[in-house]
């Protein structure tokens, strides 16, 4: 969990986030108190006035009258200015959270959950920004009861006295408020943002669930941490009531205890009646100190959500250089010692490889073999912990961000279409020229579509490229070329495709070999395959186990190895195929191991 200091650092950003709203609320609060500390007098002196039948009675009615309304108009611009700062707070929250949530490698977020981020970004997010207002509003309910207590003093001693003869015991009740309610919040919060994560898992995974019969055991699974909800809610609340009921008790024999005093010295001369009116009044205003338990409250809670929401925003981001890469490389990608730690489980161990620019090689072995660790590692979406990776002679590590996503383009198995941010097809695939590049034209757009074999159905949809994304009814395959035609679009030097083939037949994979394969769309490719065809037309093929390069070569060579022809399915028998790359030769060099030239490689007439 993200320590005090880092949610305290993100509040402190957010107060001087909105530090002008924040200041304008607290000189609105501050104007509002004075005007309610000023009243009370001005009554009590119009009282007099009235009473000794002096001249200038109308005129203090007119100031007691103006300042009533003042502080009705500082009252609703305050309401106003605090709605303000909560959203401005909120949302500077919310992209901190959110940018470092999409700073980080992708191993460091994925211990939060869907569900888990939706409750951090949205609930808790939320209930952070509330702190600066709040800061703002507990000093004026500080002044306040300050104030009023010095008027006392000023009306009669006794009557202050009397009232912080009570203060210890309200003191009291506010420390033990403030203590209880931060434990209670965290846990809620907590427990809620684990009923969030498991309804995202539950709601992925409907048709599953579905198909299973298995409503009512994901029922229980999600409303598991539901008894502890409502435990720690119901506390939350109690010690919320336990403290409105004793300052609700405390308070008014205070206010009375005083009023007692102040006519009792009226009873003696020493105070006037309008003294007597100012000093009810006043002590009301003193006995409001027990309302600081609102804004109290609401810092309780920010502070604490802040620890949950902190925890995004101060994920290690991925550091860039600011090197660019040479011009018209051909896209030589190295591999040089990596190795891969989760943990204490190697993912991939000391794998070196040198893959000549243009060429095509394909990344084959059993489940669990590192494959997508690899793939990771090769455009860097993630950082090895030992070793460097090079393009065109250049550490990944040491380009820029732009230069790095506009030299690399990646297709998953499953890609993700956001609605919100690529609302309809077309602008989901212009999202793949990246941010650093001139924005697709609509030519590109069909170009890109048509050799990833998705124009012809998209062409079928109602608006065909300008169909909204959430209401176009994809399958997994078509999905899967929607990922790869926006990864052709993007035309960089390095192209990796995790498993984005798995879902197209045999007809449309071999288009898109075509496609892939053609000079316009020139670069260097790294596949992870799972079908003997697609290692067979590859130039090269790096067949990796328990996170170790075993073997790398022609497909023809690695093809009698009984063990090699294990990874695909039993049905795969080896046939002619053209080649897929037209680039230059790959050589690879594995630990361990001699680079091997590339030459023609056999394929298969079949898929599995």
């Amino acid at each position: 969990m993200a320590s005090p200091t880092g949610s305290d650092r993100l509040l402190r950003g957010s107060v001087r986030h909105t530090a002008g709203t924040t200041a304008a609320l607290l000189l609105c609060s501050v104007a509002g108190a004075a005007c309610s500390l000023a009243v009370p007098a001005l009554a009590g002196r119009t009282l007099d006035v009235l009473l000794r039948d002096q001249p200038g009675a109308g005129r203090w009615l007119l100031w007691t009258a103006v300042l009533l309304a003042a502080e009705v108009l500082l009252e609703t611009g305050s309401v106003l200015l605090t709605q303000l700062a909560n959203a401005r707070a909120t949302a500077w929250i919310r992209l901190r959270a959110l940018g470092g949530l999409l700073g980080t490698a992708p191993h460091r977020a994925a211990p939060h959950s869907g569900g888990d981020v939706a409750a951090r970004l949205c609930v808790n997010s939320t209930d952070s920004g509330t702190a600066p207002a709040a800061l703002a509003t507990s000093v004026s309910s500080v002044l306040v009861p300050i104030g009023a207590l010095v008027a006392l003093a000023l009306i009669h001693p006794w009557t202050a006295a009397v009232f912080v003869a009570g203060l210890p015991l309200l003191l009291l009740l506010l420390r033990a408020f403030a203590t209880q309610s931060s434990d209670s919040v965290g846990h809620y919060q907590r427990a809620q943002g684990a009923v969030a994560a498991r309804l995202a898992e539950a709601l992925g995974g409907a048709r599953t669930i579905a198909a299973a019969d298995t409503a009512r055991h994901e029922e229980e699974r999600i409303l598991a941490p539901l008894p502890d909800m409502t435990r720690h809610g119901t506390r939350m609340w109690l010690v919320h009531g336990r403290a409105v009921a004793r300052s609700g008790v405390l308070l008014p024999l205070l206010t009375t205890a005083v009023v007692a005093v102040a006519g009792v010295a009226l009873a003696a001369g020493e105070v006037s009646v309008g003294g007597l009116l100012a000093a009810s009044r006043y002590a009301a205003l003193a006995a409001g100190i027990g309302g600081i338990a609102a804004p109290l409250g609401t810092l309780v809670r920010a502070r604490s959500a802040a620890r949950r929401t902190a925890e995004l925003a101060d994920l290690t981001p991925m550091s860039h250089g600011s090197a660019v890469l040479p011009p018209d490389a051909p896209g030589d990608l190295e591999l040089r010692g990596v190795r891969v730690t989760r943990g204490d489980v190697p993912l991939i161990a000391d794998v070196t490889l040198t893959i000549g620019g243009g060429s095509t090689v394909a990344v084959v072995g059993r489940s669990g073999a590192g494959k997508s660790t690899l793939a990771a590692v090769a455009g860097r979406l993630t950082d090895p912990d030992a070793g460097s990776v090079r393009l065109d002679g250049v550490d990944l590590a040491e380009l820029s961000r732009s230069e790095l996503r506009g030299a690399t383009a990646y297709a998953f198995a499953r890609p993700v279409f956001d609605g919100g941010a690529t609302p309809t097809i077309g602008a989901a695939l212009a999202a793949g020229t990246g941010p650093a590049r001139s924005p697709a034209t609509a030519t590109g757009i069909r170009d890109a579509a048509t050799a990833a074999c998705a124009d012809t159905f998209v062409r079928l949809l109602p608006l065909g490229y300008e169909t909204p994304v959430d209401d176009a009814p994809l399958s997994g395959g078509e999905a899967q070329r929607l990922g790869l035609a926006r990864a052709f679009i993007g035309r960089g030097r390095l192209m990796i495709l995790d498993d984005a083939t798995s879902s197209l037949d045999t007809a449309t994979e071999r288009q898109v070999e075509t496609a892939l394969a053609t000079p316009s769309r020139a670069c260097t490719r790294l596949i992870v395959a799972h079908r003997v065809s697609t290692a067979a037309r590859a130039d090269l093929v790096v067949w990796m186990e328990a996170g170790r390069v075993r073997r790398s070569g022609p497909h023809s060579l690695l093809w009698e190895e009984p063990e090699y022809r294990a990874v695909f399915t039993a049905e795969a028998r080896p046939a002619d195929a053209p080649r897929w790359s037209t680039g230059p030769d790959a050589s690879l060099e594995t630990a361990g191991s001699g680079a091997l030239p590339s030459s023609a490689v056999p394929g298969l007439g079949a898929d599995e």
